[in-house]
Parts: C-alpha cells; sequence; structure tokens
C-alpha cells in the first residue's frame, strides 16, 4: 500500500509521471536525461529488457514491484532506440546530451575568440546536435537522409554567420571599451546558436505546413492529418529551441563576471576554467529539462473547418466528438511525441 502511495502502478510504454502538469513533465524528462544510464552494464541492460518482456507476456517473476519496472523502462528507453531496437551510441543518446554537450558550451563561451575558434566550435555544436538528432530520429516515420543533411547545413551556416558577424561588429564598433567588449562578446553564442536553432526546424519540418500531421481519435486510430496542428507543432518547437539556450548562453556569464571578480578567483588564475564548466555544467543540467518540459504531450486546439484535414478522411469526423487527437510526427531527438487534440 506505501509502495502504490509512492510509486504509480507500471504501465508498459507509458510516462511514469502525470505529462499534464509542469512538474511531472519535468521530472519525466529528468528521467530521460538521467546520466546515471550511461553506465549500465551489458548484463543489467538485459536483464531490464527480460524483465519487460516478462510483464509483456504475463510472466513476471513473483515479488516484482512496480518500481522495479519503471526502473527496466527507464533504463531500456535510455539506451534502446524505440524504432530500430537496436544500442544508441552513448555520446549522442539524450542522457548523454549534458554530459558530452557541455565542453562544447564553454568551448563557445570562452572569452577572447578567434575567428577560427569561433567557427570551430559552432561547428562542432550543430555537428554534435546533428549527429544526436539522427541517432534518436523517428525511424517509423522516416525522413530523408538529404533533409538531414539540409537542416545541419542550414544551421551551421546560420550559426557560424551570426556569430563571426555579430563579433566583428563589436570589434569594429567604438562605442564600447575594451572590458565592456569582452562582456558583450561573451553573449554572442546565443543569438547563433538559436537562429541556428530555429533554421534547422525550419528546413526540416517545413513540408509539414503544406501536408499537415496525422489525427488520431481517442484510441489511437489515424483518421486524418491537419495543417492547423503541424502550425503549432512547429511553432511549440521553435519557441522551446529559443527557449533552451537561454539559460546555456546567458546565465554563465553573467555568473562568470561576478565569480571572477571574488578573491579566490583573483588569486588563483588557474580555477577560471575549472569553475566555468562547473557552472556551464549545472545551468545547462537544469535548463534542459525545464525547456522541454514547457509544453505538454497532450495540447488543444480547435477544429475550425474539414478543409485542414485531407479530403479523404473528411467522412471520419461525422462519427467522432467535436474534439479528436492530433499526432505530431516529433522525431525522438525532440525528446517527446506531442499530441494535439481539435
Amino acid at each position: 500500500m506505501a509502495e502504490s502511495a509512492v510509486c504509480p502502478a507500471f504501465q508498459l510504454g507509458r510516462p511514469r509521471y502525470d505529462q499534464s502538469s509542469f512538474l511531472g513533465r519535468f521530472r519525466h524528462f529528468v528521467d530521460i536525461i538521467d546520466p546515471r544510464t550511461l553506465f549500465i552494464s551489458e548484463t543489467r541492460l538485459k536483464e531490464c529488457v527480460a524483465l519487460l518482456d516478462h510483464f509483456k507476456h504475463g510472466t513476471l517473476p513473483p515479488g516484482t514491484t512496480d518500481q522495479q519496472l519503471w526502473e527496466a523502462q527507464k533504463v531500456k528507453q535510455a539506451i534502446i532506440h524505440p524504432d530500430t531496437g537496436q544500442k544508441i551510441f552513448m555520446p549522442f543518446r539524450m542522457s548523454g546530451y549534458v554530459p558530452f554537450g557541455t565542453p562544447i558550451v564553454v568551448g563557445l563561451l570562452l572569452p577572447n575568440q578567434t575567428l577560427a575558434s569561433t567557427v570551430f566550435w559552432q561547428w562542432l555544436n550543430q555537428s554534435h546536435n546533428a549527429c544526436v538528432n539522427y541517432a534518436n530520429r523517428n525511424a517509423t516515420k522516416p525522413t530523408p537522409t538529404s533533409r538531414f543533411i539540409q537542416g545541419y547545413l542550414g544551421a551551421v551556416t546560420s550559426a557560424v554567420s551570426i556569430a563571426v558577424g555579430l563579433n566583428v561588429l563589436i570589434e569594429k564598433s567604438r562605442t564600447f571599451n575594451p572590458a565592456t567588449r569582452l562582456i558583450i562578446q561573451r553573449f554572442v553564442p546565443f543569438p547563433a546558436v538559436a537562429s541556428a536553432n530555429i533554421c534547422n526546424v525550419a528546413l526540416m519540418r517545413h513540408n509539414e505546413l503544406s501536408e499537415g500531421i496525422d489525427v488520431l481519435d481517442s484510441n489511437g486510430n489515424v483518421v486524418g492529418s491537419s495543417r492547423i496542428a503541424a502550425k503549432h507543432a512547429l511553432m511549440e518547437t521553435a519557441f522551446t529551441r529559443v527557449v533552451l539556450p537561454l539559460p546555456i548562453f546567458v546565465l554563465p556569464p553573467i555568473i562568470m563576471a561576478f565569480l571572477e571578480k571574488r578573491p579566490l578567483l583573483q588569486a588563483h588564475r588557474w580555477l577560471m576554467l575549472p569553475v566555468h564548466s562547473l557552472v556551464c555544467l549545472a545551468v545547462f543540467g537544469l535548463s534542459l529539462p525545464l525547456a522541454i518540459s514547457l509544453f505538454p504531450q497532450m495540447s488543444e486546439v480547435l477544429l475550425r473547418s474539414s478543409s485542414t484535414v485531407s479530403s479523404d478522411r473528411k467522412q471520419c469526423f461525422q462519427t467522432l466528438p467535436s474534439k479528436v487527437m492530433l499526432r505530431d510526427s516529433f522525431s525522438t531527438a525532440d525528446l517527446s511525441d506531442i499530441h494535439f487534440r481539435v
């Protein structure tokens, strides 16, 4: 009885926490990016997969608890791609996004960047993002490789162009003194990364605006497609992609500007990089689940007319309630399959 009050009954393939609340979504995504799953042994992984198979076939060993089942599902989902059934390369797992991405964030925020270092760190950041996106792609609804390449090239071009352009403008500006110029340059990575993220979303998913995304009934059956839902999905995705790098690339420069004046760092300058790295790690680890928890997996938009549904599916709505479920074709790189009700 005590366990059921703390741990909900296990549901295979379902989130453990309530996805209708921000706190529930936050706890869900904290589980997804938990870096401890990077150290799971092959033996432990096989045990988790076997336990879930036993649950699926109704042959659970006596004494198995819901907590054990939730933990087994967490481990499997962190390592195994849900569509291909293959292990995801460790640096490109969502649980590895923070530990493997933090060194890149530190590099992007290093002071006194040269042209070469600016280009290198922006390129490395977008390359890492592209690898994570591809490794966690939705394999049930394959995206052409050419579209991944297009999105990658667009993101790299956007990030490098804006970062280099802003640095050049700041360097040539006579308005700022050297100290102020150095502080402003630390904030350049944010607009560069945010614009690259929006560019990537636009290039990867622009076809959804004309084709729409799947419409499902309450039982999960596809009954049509909706361009309204596609528009909402892209807007929310783009907003999340802007919010995510905001604290990561804005807070560390502010925090470091304060810490660098402290006597400890003034007396021990060699501590600058380790402290900077720890600040970036802490901010990255907290802001990632916060940003991707902003929007629920279930949202609602009004169905204004049947023109938003494919012509060969219009008759389906004659037998449906005024609101139906829309399943967005988000890839798992976005950390969720977002649903809409219209």
